[in-house]
């Protein structure tokens, strides 16, 4: 028992690799020496095993790789600006449709539920063909349907609105539940951390700066150019996309994806293998050449030219179906739950604080204004970027403190230890807002602001947690795991918001918030033994693959 971690009768488990060569024996670190590629300091095994090809997004330069996550991160922020867009605007909606207050607040909830079709549609064809064209169409989609949706202002129809939001939503999809999956793409384990903090805080904290600018925009040139405004940047970000974003999905020898497979076959490549790596790789580079005669000694990086491709071969000889029925046999994966609920619960609080915030904000005793309502999503900006410091900062630092302890062995189940933090602001933010928001004669509108910082904070850190581990655990069906969060977040969310207005007239805010915020506590706790039996649940789904039984591996 390492750590805390129960180790199972199996000696080699999926995700757990050696990142140290001092954690391997003498006779495995001169095989190391001789064939395994380091990092820089010579000290660090790379996870995984980059091949020989330019290609490979591995070889890319770490300033390259970094610019394309960041062009997506940013790209990402302007598509997930759709989800709140209208959440200072909801009370105003209301009276512009001549609507209820519920029938505004499905313009959110039938929204999400377009974000879980278009995951379940556009994820297996990513998986088929690459993510490249799924975020360029993602782009462009987003572009028409933003410009769809203000052009409802005109006939006020809000039939038009709705099926817009839902299309909103079926164009979010691919940022996100592909962004994660690029950081598995384009890094090595020990690069991951950071990175996946920050594309998580761009997929779920970077747009709660909307209603702030919405808000303002509503009270000054109208709500529908929120919607116009979407559409422009849309468009830009689908150019920025189609420049500087090349394919990152990239088809290796399975051999060299070591932290795919068990340790048996990643902690050491000897020369016995070299062979069979070598023409592994060049049957995937004959595979992937689109109708061209293979060149099976190029070495060369494909012309820019030729990266501008929406497509560049099959991904995966899977047909598309079979993937697009994948994801939920994984749901009875206790890993996959935990993930769900760490991180799709928390997320369907905050989606709840947004349906509501206006309205408890334009009541008496404040009468804020529309711009006024959505400055006051300041703090939760605020709470996303904190939570991103924490952690970027707690999961490197722990991390790298356990592997030192373990003789250099990672483990995933490293990057659970986040929920603890993560249950700290989660009960200090929902107990909190609960309790004060209900009650703004007395605590007014600055200390309300505070928690929901905690609540937004928690829910990266939350979000960032199940993301590390479930990438770093399980990254062969890493793609299908996000479509599961994705669709039970969503879901989750749809749900909320659907019955928002219904629930805070019948039961009140501060004990519907008390207990959003019990059932948050108790989902952290999970953590526990999903920290110490992880290790056993990753070997035993390793000896009993869901998708084999189901057919669909």
């Amino acid at each position: 028992m390492a750590l805390g971690i129960l180790e199972p009768k199996e000696t080699q488990v999926a995700g757990t690799v050696h990142v140290k060569s001092q954690a391997q024996s003498h006779t495995e670190a001169q095989d190391t020496n001789r064939a395994l590629k380091k990092d820089e300091t010579g000290t660090i095994i790379l996870v995984p095993q980059p091949s020989d090809d330019p290609n490979d997004p591995l070889n890319w330069p770490l300033w390259q790789r970094d610019v394309i996550l960041f062009i997506l991160s940013i790209v990402t922020v302007v598509a997930t600006t759709a989800s709140p867009l209208l959440a200072a605007d909801s009370v105003l909606l209301a009276i512009y449709f001549r609507t209820t207050f519920q029938k505004a607040a499905n313009l959110t909830a039938f929204h999400l539920a377009g974000v879980a079709v278009g995951a379940v549609i556009f994820v297996p064809s990513a998986r088929v063909w690459g993510k490249r064209h799924v975020f360029l169409l993602g782009a462009l989609l987003m572009c028409v349907t933003s410009a769809w949706g203000g052009s409802t202002h005109n006939n006020t129809n809000y039939a038009s609105l709705l099926w817009a939001r839902v299309f909103q939503g079926v164009a979010l999809a691919p940022f996100e539940s592909l962004a994660n999956a690029v950081v598995g793409d384009l890094y090595f384990v020990h690069e991951r951390g950071p990175r996946m903090a920050f594309v998580n805080t761009a997929i779920f904290g970077g747009a709660f700066l909307t209603p702030v600018f919405v808000g303002m925009i509503a009270a000054h040139i109208g709500w529908q150019w929120s919607f116009y405004l979407l559409s422009i940047f849309s468009g830009i970000g689908f150019l920025a996309l189609f420049f500087f974003v090349p394919e990152t999905a990239f088809r290796r020898a399975d051999s060299l994806n070591t932290d795919m497979v068990t340790t048996a076959t990643s902690s050491v490549v000897t020369e016995s293998s070299a062979a069979s790596l070598n023409s592994d790789e060049k049957y995937l580079r004959m595979a992937t050449s689109a109708g061209t005669a293979p060149d099976t000694a190029r070495r060369a990086r494909d012309p820019y030219v030729r990266r501008l491709l929406p497509f560049n071969g099959k991904k995966s000889d899977d047909s598309f179906f079979k993937l697009l029925l994948r994801p939920f046999p994984l749901y009875l994966q206790p890993a996959v739950i935990w993930g769900c609920l760490m991180q799709g619960v928390i997320i369907g609080w905050t989606v709840m604080v947004g349906v509501i915030l206006s309205l408890i904000f334009l009541s008496p005793p404040l009468f804020f204004t529309e711009e006024q309502s959505g400055k006051m999503y300041t703090a939760a900006f605020i709470g996303a970027m904190m939570g991103l410091v924490i952690s970027g900062v707690f999961t490197e630092l722990v991390t790298r403190w356990l592997i030192r302890l373990n003789n250099g062995k990672y483990e995933p189940e490293y990057r659970i230890l986040l929920a603890a933090p993560t249950l700290v602001f989660t009960a200090i933010g929902l107990y909190g807002f609960g309790i004060t928001s209900a009650n703004t004669y007395r605590y007014g509108w600055l200390i309300p602001e505070v928690f929901l910082a905690f609540i937004i904070a928690s829910m990266v850190m939350g979000a960032v947690a199940s993301a590390q581990y479930l990438l770093d655990a399980h990254r062969d069906i890493d793609v299908e795991i996000f479509t599961n969060l994705i669709i039970f977040k969503n879901i989750y969310s749809f749900v909320l918001a659907y019955f928002a207005y219904t629930w805070i007239f019948s039961t009140g805010i501060k004990h519907m918030f008390v207990i959003f915020a019990s059932i948050e506590v108790a989902i952290c706790c999970l953590s526990i033994p999903m920290y110490v039996l992880g290790k056993k649940n990753r070997a035993f789904f390793q000896k009993h693959d869901i998708l084999r039984i189901a057919k669909l591996r």
